[in-house]
This record gives structure tokens, C-alpha cells and sequence, in this order.
């Protein structure tokens, strides 16, 4: 295992961030230390943050290791494949695939702060003419 390759990436979606490390392997996806499907509970949120392998061609290369924190489970899923995608650009030349596919873009929206006087960021309390 001595000078196995190893590529990193920083994914971030909402509130969530994902530290992922790509090694060589058979497409095992581990978060926080658990199996993915422990961890997220559905197939779905998996299928999504592996995406960029599919894209790539590269669906049983590599094992997945990733530290998640913060939000909640979509959040993580939508910052894990974020990171993947950025370790790959690491990895090979996949740029234009990943780019294409829209992998490569931090997506910037965020919840929007509760105001006073509001009951969230827009709702309004009921209005009542008497």
C-alpha cells in the first residue's frame, strides 16, 4: 500500500460539508464510518452523490471515504458529490465531462434568515381586517 494514490476533495452544499478521499478500489462508499446505505438510509441520496463516477466512466475504480458534517442528509449527499467530483479532477482528466454535467459548480443557495415580524423568512402571520 505504499505510494497508493490518493485524491482529495472539499464538497459543500447548504449547510453541509464533505471532506472525501479517493483511493483505488471496487466502488465502496464509506461516510463518517459507516456503510453509505447505514448512513444515508436511501438508495436514492447514494445514486446521486455517486453520480460523477457515471459520468466519468470510472463507477468501480475507486473506494470512497468521506467525512460529512453539518445539514441534513440531502445537504451531505448534494456536498459528497461535490467532493467527488473535485477529487477526481485530481484523479484524471475528467474536467470537461464533470463540468458538463454541471458537477464542478458549488451550488450557492441557501436558506434564506427569518425576518421579525415574520413567521420564516416570508411567511406572514394571518391578516384579520376586524
Amino acid at each position: 500500500m505504499a505510494g497508493e494514490a490518493m485524491y482529495y476533495g472539499t464538497g459543500r452544499r447548504k449547510n453541509a460539508i464533505a471532506r472525501v478521499r479517493l483511493v483505488p478500489g471496487s466502488g465502496k462508499v464509506t461516510v463518517n464510518g459507516k456503510e453509505a446505505l447505514d448512513y444515508f438510509g436511501r438508495q436514492q441520496l447514494i445514486d446521486m452523490a455517486c453520480a460523477p463516477f457515471k459520468v466519468t466512466d470510472t463507477m468501480n475504480h475507486f473506494d470512497v471515504i468521506a467525512r460529512c458534517n453539518g445539514g441534513g442528509v440531502s445537504g451531505q449527499a448534494g456536498a459528497l458529490r461535490h467532493g467527488i467530483a473535485r477529487a477526481l479532477l485530481e484523479a484524471g482528466e475528467y474536467r470537461a465531462e464533470l463540468k458538463q454535467a454541471g458537477f464542478l459548480t458549488r451550488d450557492s443557495r441557501m436558506v434564506e434568515r427569518k425576518k421579525y415580524g415574520l413567521k420564516k423568512a416570508r411567511k406572514r402571520p394571518q391578516f384579520s381586517k376586524r
